[in-house]
């Protein structure tokens, strides 16, 4: 949040300071100078209106963000609200702090006759000679503008879609699942092995694993389930040893088997309850339908390009003792359904009776039968129970005591039953997978009763974005009014807001050029582009303004000429701060901690180049065009005599 921030934060300075320094300037010059109080003061309030509400834009553009929820609001939100407080804290420092410091070192550096930097006067020059050419002919500019629109329509479907960046950090998570029924020692067994080649591997730090679950477990799972741990060394190659680390886990076929980052695979867990990346639940109440259903989905699924690591939800059935009360042995032995159910519970599984105290530690007692019960039906037949009446009879004359195939897991969800097909995404861009496998699952034929639901992380940001859409178009209508607000012109807050877009242009072709990926960091670096593009247009019109009312330049080219000349500085230093802020992260590319940064950082100078644009070439010619909001009034106050009169002009503005 606050290295977003980082473009307005620069902005709300340099416009105080710019303008405070070419007010000390001119009045150096003049013939009548005024007190260096006096100038600072109103250098201060010619720019304050408009650094104000450019501020409320910009944080009315992030409102949003407050709203959403989930997983996303838990990323958006700090970073949304730690923006908005670094703007307020820049603002109160643009409105107080920046003119005080202005009026005690600013005076002495403004000497009479003092000339711009020769860069300035140079770059001044260039901008005087191009800049005529899009004023006298504004259908060029609107030309350029609505071509630039064109070309981004056609490359924003081409562009990718994440949810979240892959994260390089150094600790991993890999599942491991085997058949269902497969024993606890086989699972110790390939992981002694596997942990003794991922540990020969150089840069794996150490090595951890846990099999199946304890009795107080947050997942429930079999023997056949095992997590495997493991943490790199921070100096060794990153990408080259996560390389070996996954050739390793490649030559274990068999068994479904993943490579994910500690945070990666927390993200996925909150979100479906799996550790895919997409997730096709589907729901019925017939078990056998669910299954060939699944298999189904999953054949329509795999020949897709980027679809990785496809797995159904294993339910295969398992050898399972069954115990069913004989309702005749009830009336002859006096045996009820309970009695059997605990009888056949104790020898079974055990039954609890008491605990141990010892050492600060509570042992259970625990009564069960013998081992070989549990391995043989017909010794649990003829073992003997106790009747009501005090007598013994053979636990097979009053139970059927079978051995049944019985699904090993049965998951339901909104009280249906549920079978999910999940996979992984690898060599495309989530998006785009996402939607083909919607597409091709929507095509095929559910069953009365039967429907899928997709879940992961394209679901999440689907949900995230329709969100967004939502509130931003309250967002676009408080934008036009404060724009409207503070300009009091219709026909001026259009301008900017249907001019604004083109400022982003940039950001879309600079992550189309990069890795054609749009994450979550590259879609927030627009807001900071947006904040600064809006904040830069607010600030010129107003300037334009101020020249025509409060100095008496007649409207014209002489007006847009002068004016924008004025503004040049300020804007250019605005975009080659904060790009060259940013230049670090860009240059150094994706290293581990800047998965957020880097995306945010590209979009950001692709958005101030065209921002750039936008302010210092588009709008003083769409403004020449467009801006005369009524030609009899500005007449009537250009001619007015209260220009010759500072306090009559103070009271009119």
């Amino acid at each position: 949040g606050l290295i977003i921030a980082l473009g307005s934060v620069v902005d709300d300075a340099i416009i105080g300071v710019e303008n405070i320094m070419r007010r000390l300037r001119e009045n150096t010059n003049s013939r009548n100078p005024e007190s260096k109080f006096q100038v600072v003061l109103k250098a201060t309030f010619e720019v304050r209106s408009a650094v104000v509400y450019g501020s409320l834009i910009v944080v009315l553009v992030v409102f949003p963000v407050f709203f959403l929820d989930g997983l996303v609001g838990a990323f958006f939100a700090p970073l949304a609200l730690s923006y908005v407080l670094a703007i307020g804290a820049s603002l109160f420092v643009a409105l107080t702090m920046t003119p005080a410091l202005s009026l005690i070192l600013l005076p002495n550096v403004a000497k009479a006759g003092m000339k711009e930097s020769l860069i300035v006067r140079l770059i001044q020059w260039v901008y005087g000679k191009m800049l005529p050419i899009f004023v006298r002919f504004p259908k060029l500019a609107i030309f350029i503008i609505a071509s630039s629109f064109g070309i981004t329509l056609l490359l924003t479907p081409l562009l990718g879609e994440e949810f979240l960046p892959k994260f390089k950090e150094y600790d991993f998570l890999m599942h491991w699942v085997e058949k269902p029924g497969t024993s606890l020692e086989a699972m110790v067994r390939i992981t002694k092995r596997v942990s003794k080649e991922l540990l020969s591997i150089p840069g794996v730090r150490n090595f951890g694993s846990h099999i199946g679950r304890a009795e107080v477990a947050d997942e429930v799972v079999g023997p056949n389930f095992t997590e495997l741990w493991i943490s790199l060394d921070p100096k060794v190659d990153y990408d080259s040893t996560v390389e070996k680390v996954q050739e390793v886990v490649d030559g274990y076929p068999g068994l479904y088997r993943d490579l994910l980052t500690y945070l990666r695979e927390r993200i996925k867990e909150v979100l479906t309850g799996s550790s895919a990346t997409i997730v096709v639940r589907i729901y019925g109440e017939d078990l056998g339908k669910l299954q060939s259903k699944a298999a189904e989905v999953a054949d329509v699924i795999s020949p897709i390009a980027g679809v990785a690591d496809l797995k159904v939800q294993p339910q295969v059935l398992v050898p399972q003792v069954e115990v069913r009360f004989k309702k005749e042995a009830g009336t002859l032995f006096g045996m009820t359904p309970g009695n059997v159910r605990s009888a056949a519970t104790t020898l079974m599984q055990g039954t609890k009776v008491g605990e141990i105290y010892h050492d600060q530690r509570v042992d259970d007692v625990v009564v069960r039968g013998v081992p070989r019960l549990q391995q043989n039906v017909s010794a649990l037949r003829s073992m003997m129970i106790e009747t009501p009446s005090g007598g013994y009879i053979p636990f097979g004359q009053v139970a059927h005591v079978t051995i049944n195939p019985t699904p090993n897991q049965i998951t339901r969800e909104a009280a249906s039953r549920r079978i999910d097909v999940t996979c992984n995404v690898k060599g495309r861009d989530l998006g785009s997978v996402a939607r083909e496998i919607e597409t091709a699952v929507r095509d095929l034929n559910f069953d009365r009763g039967y429907y899928p639901e997709f879940l992961g992380e394209f679901a999440a940001r689907q949900e995230a974005k329709n969100k967004l859409i939502e509130w931003s178009i309250l967002v676009l209508l408080g934008i036009f009014l404060i724009l409207h607000a503070h300009f009091d012109s219709t026909r001026l807050a259009l301008l900017i807001f249907f001019t604004l877009p083109f400022a982003l242009i940039g950001g879309v072709i600079s992550v189309f050029l990069n890795d054609g990926v749009l994450s979550l960091g590259s879609q927030i670096g627009f807001i900071t582009v947006l904040g600064i593009a809006v904040r830069n247009a607010i600030m010129l019109i107003s300037h334009y303004r101020h020249l025509e009312i409060e100095e008496g330049v007649q409207f014209g080219m002489d007006l847009i000429l002068r004016g924008a000349k004025e503004r040049l500085s300020p804007i250019l230093m605005t975009a080659l701060t904060t790009g060259f802020a940013l230049l670090p992260i860009v240059i150094t590319g994706l290293q581990p901690g800047q998965e957020i940064e880097h995306p945010l950082a590209v979009v950001i100078l692709g958005g101030l180049v065209t921002s750039t644009l936008l302010n210092l070439v588009f709008l003083p010619a769409l403004y020449l065009k467009f801006g005369p909001y009524q030609k009899a009034q500005e007449n009537k106050i250009t001619d007015s005599p209260a220009f010759e009169n500072p306090k009559k002009a103070d009271q009119m503005a």
